[in-house]
């Protein structure tokens, strides 16, 4: 896998000199600045980040502290690249949250050495942190990876004036199908269901989580309220067309699912960006968190539920509070499929 370094130097002759050292160890991406890297490092997370300790505008220690505080880049190992080799400037990067450290002028291979190494340990520790995040039944990831990647995503929403929608899914009378046909019989359906989900037009950017029991949730990313609606449409279809015998249930003679659909988009009555035109709006939008798109998909899986399962129901982030005014999106039947406006 190639790995991705990114250079923070405000000395043009410094970033080319690494760059030639670097070249064959990984795709290597370069900023002058503090705040460009900063801007850089958030839209393409890198594997290593080599820094000049000072800089000016936002210095090294600022940029180290910045994206150490970030949840998206806070793994991510940063080495200070310096002329200064004070103990007490070394503390100071250490407790910024520097993983090393290379004095000026460089040494290729103690720079080769020391990248590797970073890259090495940054390999691993992405790989156990794969492991403690994946599903072990289900194979996708689990709710810690999904609470992780929400809130990730959440701030990425809200900092880029993105869309982001979410998918609250539960499986209908599963209680019903591990009493009928047995607790591993239940544990292939759920199997089953989880891959039909996974192959529902969903994007690479896009997350698929087991929430816990027979409840999934899925995360999308840079999707307004109709494309939400599509993926509903998609999984609930291809749930159907698994055609699991579910002799119990008595929503269906198969396994079907339920859906709840929130959205943080610009029909939102929360939506907020950070554009010049926003500031100068004279009455601020009410604010909302991630807890609110979590709690509105819930409530409108609530309302999907209790209005006859095997459908999906759409509430917007603003209304987590208020689940009357959910609006239909899709309602599944045995037959065939409708789609209606409340």
């Amino acid at each position: 896998m190639n790995q991705s370094i990114l250079l923070v130097d405000d000395d043009p002759s410094s970033i080319q000199v690494m760059s030639r050292i670097l070249a064959g160890v990984g795709a290597v991406r370069f900023a002058m600045s503090g705040e460009v890297a900063l801007r850089l490092a958030r839209d393409v997370v890198p594997d290593l980040v080599l820094l000049d300790a000072q800089m000016p505008g936002m210095s090294g220690f600022q940029l180290c502290e910045a994206l150490k505080a970030d949840p998206a880049t806070a793994d991510v190992p940063v080495i200070f690249v310096t002329s200064h080799n004070e103990p007490a400037f070394e503390v100071a990067g250490f407790n910024a949250g520097a993983a090393d450290f290379i004095a000026k002028p460089v040494n290729p291979s103690l720079v080769l050495a020391r990248v590797r190494s970073q890259l090495h340990g940054k390999q691993m520790a992405d790989e156990l942190r794969r492991t403690a995040t994946v599903d072990v039944m289900t194979g996708i990831a689990n709710r810690r990876h999904f609470e992780r990647s929400l809130e990730i995503e959440w701030r990425r929403a809200r900092r880029c004036s993105a869309p982001l929608a979410l998918l609250m899914i539960d499986v209908d009378h599963f209680k019903r199908y591990n009493d009928r046909y047995g607790h591993p019989a239940g544990d292939t359906a759920l199997r089953r269901v989880a891959q039909a989900m996974a192959a529902s037009s969903l994007r690479p950017a896009d997350l698929l989580a087991r929430f816990g029991g027979e409840e999934f949730v899925v995360l999308l990313p840079d999707t307004p309220r109709a494309g939400a609606e599509h993926v509903a449409h998609c999984i609930l279809e291809g749930v159907e067309s698994l055609a699991i015998t579910h002799e119990k249930s008595s929503t269906a003679r198969h396994i079907t699912v339920s859906i709840g659909v929130s959205c943080y988009d610009q029909l939102s009555r929360c939506w907020q960006t950070d554009s010049p035109a926003s500031r100068q709006a004279t009455t601020a939008p009410p604010s909302c968190a991630s807890i609110d798109l979590l709690q509105a998909a819930d409530r409108a899986l609530y309302l999907a539920k209790t209005s006859g399962r095997a459908q999906a129901k759409f509430l917007d982030i603003a209304d987590a509070a208020a689940p009357h005014l959910g609006r239909d999106i899709l309602v599944a039947t045995e037959k065939s499929w409708s789609t209606t406006w409340a």
